[in-house]
């Protein structure tokens, strides 16, 4: 891998005397019969059923409700029946690519024994001489669970997993063209997936002609791993809490309980939910939001707050779009004339966390009822359905 003039100079240290363009001519030579033994020549691959699958990523243009997005589309490939599953993400960290394991290995009923992956970030930390490498500990973690074996690529050598290379351009060119548009994520990967079984039943394999792609997966599933079921697959990144109960990850902040400002927390980023812990204890859960600068609020979150600040539920951002059951919100907006109102709902809202939303919302629908709304009527009525008055005795 040397340069000429290396070899030059190396060959001059040794004894030669001879012209730098003698070197040049040489070495032309050399490659150009060396070119003419190895080119269009390949070994072709075998595998056996259930031995081996290979994993890559691509990035595809799609518009997400009206939005240009580049989505990140996961390829999964069995290398013995040619079965092929895709799955789009809006992220290609860690997370996806524990959830795209778990979505095709659920669709393909089991798994491979040994799958092949180029040298990722999210999987290998260093690339040493050969095959040696050192993976993630989360992504063996993921691989002890499904039993699978992984084996990474020589850097920059796509064609040792050819076949799921092959896959990348066919779904960019059938699925992807013309521009797709959609409503949303979970539309777009339940038209991939409708897609790829499509395709499948609708091309013969490429050795095995005389059989569908899909009959082959079809009798290549007996040979499969069987499927354990999901890995926990979470990302996990330390946080701080601020002040106004928010916790800020992947560029979005989420809310948390109150009782956890001041102490640290533990994001557990899944490819669809965010689950924040403390010590062991989950103190919020939300949606997943792929923007920039959104705020995702649970108003449940500070009730405890509004204890001592009740004015804040007539003007608190997290409360700005609340939508509390039917019942519960005639009684909010029935206290608003009220001069102590706002107190008053807080004192219903604070009985949720022991009596439940559902006592609570059946006491506010009985005082209803009977034409009261104050927050001691709704108390003295959930105070009598925990204690129930002792059945008369002679």
């Amino acid at each position: 891998r040397l340069t000429l003039i290396r070899i030059y100079e190396e060959l001059r240290a040794l004894g030669y005397d001879g012209s730098y363009d003698a070197i040049r001519r040489y070495a032309k030579g050399w490659s150009k019969d060396r070119g003419a033994v190895t080119a269009e020549a390949y070994v072709p691959l075998y595998y056996a059923p259930g031995e081996a699958y290979q994993f890559d990523w691509s990035h595809e243009i799609v518009l997400i409700n009206g939005v240009t997005t580049t989505v990140k589309v996961a390829h999964v490939r069995l290398c013995h029946s040619r079965m092929m599953f895709a799955r789009a993400y809006m992220r290609e960290s860690q997370e996806m690519v524990f959830d795209a394991h778990d979505k095709a290995f659920d669709f393909f009923r089991g798994t491979c024994t040994r799958g092949i992956y180029d040298n990722m970030k999210t999987a290998v930390e260093a690339v040493f001489i050969g095959k040696e490498r050192l993976y993630n500990r989360r992504f063996l973690q993921m691989c002890s669970h499904y039993l699978v074996q992984p084996v990474a690529c020589t850097p920059a050598s796509g064609w040792e997993k050819g076949q799921v290379e092959n896959q990348v351009g066919l779904v960019r060119e059938r699925f992807f063209t013309p521009r797709l548009r959609v409503k949303s994520l979970e539309e777009l990967n339940a038209w991939l997936l409708d897609k790829c079984v499509g395709y499948a039943k609708a091309h013969s394999h490429p050795e095995q002609t005389v059989q569908t792609i899909w009959q082959m997966f079809e009798a290549e599933r007996g040979s499969l791993v069987r499927y354990v079921g999901p890995f926990d697959g979470f990302h996990s990144v330390p946080a701080s809490v601020s002040k106004t109960c928010t916790v800020r990850f992947d560029n979005n902040k989420y809310s948390v309980l109150s009782t956890a400002v001041g102490r640290p927390v533990e994001v557990h980023a899944y490819a669809d939910r965010v689950v924040i812990k403390q010590d062991g204890v989950t103190v919020a859960e939300h949606q997943r939001s792929f923007g920039r600068g959104d705020t995702i609020y649970d108003p449940w979150h500070y009730v405890p707050v509004l204890a001592r600040k009740p004015g804040a539920l007539r003007n608190g951002a997290p409360f700005r779009e609340w939508v509390l059951p039917t019942a519960m919100e005639k009684v909010r907006k029935r206290l608003k004339s009220a001069d102590d109102g706002d107190r008053q709902m807080v004192t219903i809202l604070g009985c949720v966390p022991a009596d439940g939303l559902t006592a609570v919302e059946a006491a506010c629908q009985e005082a209803l009822d009977h034409g009261v709304c104050s927050a001691s009527v709704i108390i003295n009525i959930l105070a009598r359905s925990r204690d129930p008055a002792p059945s008369a005795t002679l």
